[in-house]
């Protein structure tokens, strides 16, 4: 079963990578042996390339789940999570500046 299952998602894989060219080529080559009519040709070439896009879609949202669950897991920060971050720093930083007036021309600073 597991095999079957390894199988599977390398054939979806492959099938995600396939491209336009790469399927026409296999199914007039199948055409030229007599295997299949032009008609299924083609009615298979949009067939695998829908699946294609499909798996590719598939694919691409399954990476971006283990990402997203490796950065939590390692306690990374989002993007948004940084932004926010950042903008309480820099208003707690402009809070500080905003605390600590400058002296105004002529008036006795300590320390000078």
């Amino acid at each position: 079963m597991k095999d079957f299952v390894r199988k599977s998602m390398l054939f979806g894989v492959g099938l995600a990578m396939a491209t336009r060219e790469k399927v026409e080529s296999v199914v007039d080559d199948m055409i030229a042996k007599g295997e299949m009519s032009e008609k299924e040709g083609k009615e298979t070439v949009h067939a695998l390339l829908e699946k294609s896009e499909e798996v590719k879609k598939d694919l691409v949202e399954r990476v971006d789940e283990l990402v997203q669950d490796v950065l939590k897991r390692l306690r990374i920060p989002s993007r948004d999570e940084w932004e926010s971050l950042k903008a309480k720093v820099d208003a707690l930083e402009g809070k500080g500046a905003s605390e600590k007036k400058k002296p105004e021309k002529g008036e006795n600073v300590p320390g000078e």
